[in-house]
């Protein structure tokens, strides 16, 4: 047992090495029977964060494969913000452990047709959050390293803006910042944890540091989380000392993002927060404009819309949100980000107010997962030119990934043999099965 937990600490070891000959040892403990893994089940969790962006329990793409697999996920996936890092890492994992997984990416666009009106990037009007899912690999493609200077110039511009209001508490971005993530690209949740550090290093004294958080932030909570919450919502959020209002040039257009997407392989998709915006209010009317540049799926965080505030109304937002993406022929991807302190592991699908839902979220994860697959192996992808021809409907291409993923087996990729455009999506199902 011993051994055990200390090979799982060893998974989020920052040495992909280290990781590997880990995942490898409790891989090698489930053949012998010494380690027990349930048969996958129904739950599913396609956004979980890695530390190449921010999960906030540190896991890395390695860690939540073999976290996912001990529970019986039937698919997860992992969303970073702004880099395909933890990409193939994620799905050697899954191929070693028997998990069917996928990996997506998530930033900030701008959206032209709503420029005046808030989305799901809360008092940012214009502002929306957007995601690709299913990527095939991680595509060196330019629109993808745009991303991450202007990702590390915005946090370094807040540490400029921060530093002066949090004196002498300031960090350096190389020295204090980058070394949280394992390839130095920080958010704004890095910072926070920095400046907490910072804190205790510089004023050692817990009552004088507490003043001084006071002073500051107008409370000193003790709990980690809540501090680093704190700091987040005082300094870097709207109407703080870090916050720069966005505009049509901070972020790149939404057009242009679900463009890379495409060109990597991916399948553009609408994220969706709780539908108490004004953007999100009009929704319908925002799908139309995603659409337009090929959006072409849904995702969703079940957990945002019944465990707090206003529950009531956003779970029936839920259920509407979801009604249209299927009025669409749109998959639905669901799962908890695990970027915040106490977020779930996975949506319990078993509850009141999710279990109707439940056999949508996994046909969504079942789709991405095919999709993932048939894409890297035969090019035979969801927005691939031979889904376009091979299906007369979005209904029957649901069907047919949906089913193809069922059948696919982690591991068993390379026995699909080569591209070939020209077959008949019953004869592909035929030898997936």
């Amino acid at each position: 047992m011993i051994a055990r937990e200390r090979l799982e600490r060893e998974l989020d070891d920052f040495d992909l090495g280290r990781r590997r000959e880990a995942l490898a040892a409790l891989q090698r403990g489930v053949e012998r029977g010494e380690i027990a893994l349930p048969e996958p089940g129904v739950e599913v969790n396609l956004h979980a964060h890695t530390f190449f962006s921010y999960n906030a329990y540190g896991y890395s793409p390695s860690k939540f494969a073999w976290l996912a697999r001990k529970a019986g996920l039937a698919a997860a996936g992992i969303v970073d913000f702004d880099v395909l890092d933890g990409v193939e890492e994620f799905r050697e994992a899954g191929r070693l452990i028997g998990l069917k997984c996928c990996a997506g990416l998530e930033s900030r666009v701008f959206v032209p047709e709503f420029a005046t009106l808030e989305i799901n990037s809360p008092g940012e009007p214009g502002v929306a959050y957007n995601i690709g899912v299913g990527f095939p690999g991680a595509h060196p493609h330019p629109f993808l390293a745009a991303m991450r200077r202007a990702a590390e110039r915005r946090t370094r511009g807040m540490i400029d803006r921060v530093n002066p209001y949090l004196d002498p508490v300031a960090l350096d971005f190389d020295r204090d910042v980058a070394p949280l993530t394992p390839n130095g690209n920080a958010t704004e949740r890095h910072l926070c944890q920095a400046y907490e550090r910072k804190a205790a290093e510089l004023i050692p004294d817990p009552a004088r540091r507490a003043a001084f958080w006071r002073e500051r932030l107008g409370d000193a909570p003790t709990q980690s989380a809540k501090l680093q919450g704190l700091i987040r919502a005082k300094t870097m959020k709207q109407g703080g000392v870090g916050y720069v209002a966005p505009d049509s040039g901070s972020f790149p257009e939404m057009a242009k993002m679900n463009r890379f997407v495409i060109e990597a392989g991916a399948i553009p998709t609408v994220a969706w927060l709780d539908g108490l915006s004004d953007g999100e209010r009009r929704m319908e009317e925002f799908v139309d404009v995603a659409t337009a540049s090929g959006a072409a799926a849904l995702n969703v965080i079940p957990d945002r819309n019944y465990g707090s505030g206003r529950p009531d109304e956003k779970l029936k937002n839920l259920y509407d949100v979801v009604a249209l993406a299927e009025r669409r022929g749109f998959p639905v991807v669901a799962g908890t980000e695990m970027n915040a302190p106490g977020q779930k592991f996975v949506d319990a699908v078993d509850s009141a107010e999710l279990k109707p839902l439940a056999p949508t979220l996994l046909r969504g994860a079942f789709i991405v997962y095919a999709h993932s697959v048939l894409q890297r192996e035969l090019g035979l992808g969801y927005l691939s030119p031979w889904a376009k021809a091979s299906f007369a409907s979005a209904a029957a291409k649901n069907e047919f990934f949906e089913a193809a993923g069922r059948a696919l087996r982690p591991g068993a990729e390379k026995k699909l043999g080569g591209p070939d455009a020209s077959i008949a999506p019953k004869r592909l199902l035929e030898t997936l099965e």
